[in-house]
């Protein structure tokens, strides 16, 4: 996935209100951003940090520029969460997700459970259908090479819905699979922050015993664009 336009740096001073976001640019001036992120954004959310702005597409928009990207311990992170649909779709085109290959068809946001809608959509004549589910990743509360990424930052009943959505179309005969899509290269393993919402890491073992996939990718992030690089180890419930 390219950014549509070159970004803006700056640094941020503060993030409240959970969708906005005070940057100062270089210029001094300092502006509002639209944070699209509603986590708690634990471990990337430290004033001071060097950040990339989106400047908006739609003239009209009454903010202006949206944050995509902050440095941590030197390392980029992308923490947009309406990205990693694009550039998950991006990358099962492009064949760069093994797991996920041998498709025909894909398609985005359809409609699925109890008023839910799937992420993407796999179809192939003669295979069953793939659910996929894709959850943004951007925790790592330790800063060393070893300490693995997070999920969730925050209580996600939501996502623990999609994982006993994802338990029924298993059990209806199609096939599950979450993405864990990691928006940092500074990692190389996922886990489950089971303290932050037992209930999801609970929800997660019954899913893939019942049959759900797991996979974790993480991203090379650039103020060019964020990409697919290569899949990391998983260290799920037991």
């Amino acid at each position: 996935m390219k950014f549509a336009a070159p970004l803006i740096e700056g640094v941020l001073v503060k993030r409240y209100k959970r969708f906005l976001t005070d940057v100062k640019l270089k210029s001094g001036e300092i502006i509002v951003a639209h944070c699209a992120n509603p986590g708690s954004m634990l471990s990337v959310n430290e004033p001071g940090a060097r950040v990339w702005l989106s400047p908006a597409q739609n003239p009209e928009r009454k903010l202006k520029f949206t944050w995509e990207i902050i440095e941590m311990n030197g390392h980029l992170v992308g923490i947009n969460t309406a990205h990693p649909n694009l550039i998950v779709s991006d990358a099962i085109s492009a064949g760069k997700i093994k797991e996920l290959k041998g498709y025909e068809s894909l398609k985005r946001e359809q409609k699925y459970g109890k008023n839910s809608r799937i992420d993407i959509l796999l179809t192939s004549e003669g295979k069953p259908p793939c659910y996929v589910e894709v959850k943004n990743v951007t925790m790592k509360r330790g800063s060393g090479p070893k300490d693995p990424a997070e999920f969730p930052d925050s209580v996600t009943a939501r996502g623990t819905k999609h994982l006993v959505e994802m338990s029924d179309m298993v059990k209806s005969g199609a096939r599950a699979v979450m993405v864990y899509l990691v928006q940092r290269a500074d990692c190389t393993s996922f886990t489950i922050a089971a303290d932050i919402d037992p209930t999801y890491a609970k929800g997660l073992k019954n899913a893939l015993a019942a049959g759900v996939e797991a996979i974790c990718y993480g991203c090379e992030v650039s103020p060019n664009g964020v990409t697919i690089a290569k899949p990391l180890r998983l260290v799920l419930p037991n």
